[in-house]
């Protein structure tokens, strides 16, 4: 919880605020769309949906908590029908919320197109607590850095959390190749790499925003363009990426339904 620059103009304000509330719309309304279909599509695939709708969930629930936190370090007050100003309640505002959010569902959206993709189940425990484990560090190196208002302490612990990054998308990108030309369908193969593809284009995101108050930028500018950043990340990683699982949960139970795939 580091403390908010003074000096943020409307546009500033209001454009975190939006963003912020953006999050929520999208979240929610993801989740209430992803257990509306469970009863579509078949029963092996029922958990990887539940998961993607307990993701949004939290994510839900973490960006209302950053909402509210946002408006309660503020007052926003126009003058005489003038111009509005902001300035600084005192409040803390608590970005660590997000970290908690990353922490709970960074592993679970890996978990869940591994097990909608059905892999043999020795492949799916092991690909599962790799990726996990993995991504779990990579949200917990990058926390200490993101508190820091010292540059070189926040670049070290940047490159701490890329070496897991790296991992964590190179077997995205290359290492589950081979397992989704396997697919039972061109169909479902198409859905799986574009799941695959829109985590790693989506998390290539976040080390770039991690990185605005290190090159350069400061004050409120700086905290809008992360906020902001931030917020169209997770709405890309979590509820554009929940309705590709669902797309694939659909398609490969059509093709089971259809008998061309027997179940396991």
């Amino acid at each position: 919880m580091a403390p908010l620059p003074d000096g943020f103009s409307y546009a500033e304000w209001n454009a975190t605020y939006n963003g912020l509330s953006f999050g929520i719309a999208a979240m929610g309304s993801a989740t209430i769309f992803f257990w509306l279909q469970l009863p579509n599509v078949t029963k092996s695939y029922r958990t990887a949906l539940t998961i993607t709708g307990i993701v949004t969930l939290i994510a839900t629930y973490h960006y209302i908590r950053i909402f509210n936190s946002w408006s309660e370090a503020f007052t926003v007050a126009s003058k005489d029908g003038g111009d509005y100003t902001v300035q600084l309640t005192g409040a803390p505002f608590n970005d660590g919320y997000r970290y908690v959010d990353w922490l709970l569902t960074v592993p679970l959206l890996l978990i869940e197109l591994i097990l909608v993709m059905k892999l043999p189940q020795e492949e799916t425990v092991s690909l599962s607590w790799k990726l996990g484990l993995a991504s779990a560090l990579m949200v917990a190196l990058g926390y200490p850095g993101e508190i820091q208002e010292d540059l070189s302490v926040r670049w070290f612990w940047w490159c701490l959390s890329m070496i897991p990054f790296c991992y964590v998308v190179f077997t995205l990108a290359v290492g589950l190749a081979e397992s989704t030309s396997k697919q039972p369908s061109p169909a479902a193969a198409s859905l799986v790499s574009a799941a695959r593809y829109l985590t790693v284009l989506s998390w290539c995101t976040y080390p770039f925003v991690y990185m605005v108050k290190s090159v350069g930028l400061a004050g409120p500018a700086a905290t809008m363009y992360e906020q902001v950043g931030y917020s169209i990340a997770d709405v890309m990683a979590k509820a554009v990426f929940g309705v590709l699982i669902w797309a694939i949960a659909s398609e490969k139970s059509a093709v089971e339904e259809s008998g061309k795939l027997l179940p396991n």
